[in-house]
Parts: C-alpha cells; sequence; structure tokens
C-alpha cells in the first residue's frame, strides 16, 4: 500500500485596510417606522410553511404572484403599472385540498389516501384530521382532477386550488 498524500487547500483571508478591523452587518440607509421594524420581526420568526401561507394569501389579497413582490416590483412608476396589459399565466400546477370527511366515510377514505400516495396507515389517518388540509400539492391538473375524483368517490368533499 501506498501512502495517501494530503490535499491542501490555501486558505484565504480577505485583506483589510485596519487589521484590528471587524466585520459589521451594515445599518440600513433609511430608518423604518417602528410599524414595518414590527411587521419584519414577525415576519422573520415565522416558520416557512407559515411563510409560505403568508404568501399565497398575499397573492390572493393583492392580486399577484410572488415575482410581482420583488424589489423591482416596487420601484415601477405609477402610470406604468395602469398602462402595462394585465397578463395571466395559465396556471400548470394545483394543490388537492380535502375539505371534509364524513364520519361514515373516514375507512375508505382512508384507502384512497393510501392508494394514491405513499402512506401508510397512521400518517393517512392523522392527514384526514384537522381538516381542510393539502393532499397533494404541485400536481397536473389532470392528476389532481383524478385524485379529486378518487376522494370523492371514497365519500370526501375535496377541492382543487
Amino acid at each position: 500500500p501506498t501512502p495517501q498524500k494530503a490535499l491542501k487547500f490555501p486558505i484565504r483571508t480577505p485583506k483589510l485596510e485596519n487589521p484590528g478591523a471587524t466585520f459589521l452587518r451594515p445599518l440600513a440607509a433609511v430608518e423604518a417606522p417602528e410599524k414595518v421594524v414590527q411587521l419584519g420581526d414577525e415576519i422573520s420568526n415565522l416558520t416557512l410553511a407559515d411563510a409560505q401561507k403568508l404568501v399565497e394569501y398575499l397573492q390572493d389579497k393583492l392580486g399577484g404572484t410572488a415575482a410581482s413582490f420583488a424589489p423591482a416590483a416596487v420601484v415601477a412608476a405609477p402610470g406604468a403599472a395602469a398602462e402595462a396589459p394585465v397578463v395571466t399565466e395559465e396556471k400548470t400546477e394545483f394543490d388537492v385540498v380535502i375539505d371534509k370527511v364524513p364520519s361514515n366515510a373516514r375507512i375508505a377514505t382512508i384507502k384512497a389516501v393510501r392508494a394514491l400516495t405513499s402512506l401508510a396507515l397512521k400518517e393517512a389517518k392523522e392527514l384526514i384530521e384537522g381538516l381542510p388540509k393539502k393532499f397533494k400539492e404541485g400536481v397536473s391538473k389532470d392528476e389532481a382532477e383524478d385524485a379529486k375524483k378518487q376522494l370523492e368517490e371514497a365519500g370526501a368533499k375535496a377541492s382543487i386550488a
């Protein structure tokens, strides 16, 4: 056996004008009002799931897409927004939501959920508790309609979002 050679990578450190200086996060150029600071603090403490729900809520409330909330959209002139034609994108991804499961259709619904997913019995049972819940996310229209049809045949009330 031949001895293994260790690879050495050079350590790159930034050259500082003042070697005693430390890196500090720059302060905001514009001081934000207290209301904005409170909102920012609350938003930064959200979980990813809650942040996604916030984005969806704002899209519904303000009638746009996530891309339209980008900083570039804020900079656009107010007159330009009124003149631009509204472009609606055709939705290609759909979510299937289980809205309600009657008590007499629970077992059939659990079986339908297990047939449509790779969930175990326990996970499928937990899924149909505390409704409404998203059952499938980001699926094609055909797949969403098929899943909705199977759930409704089992007795559940489902919708496509």
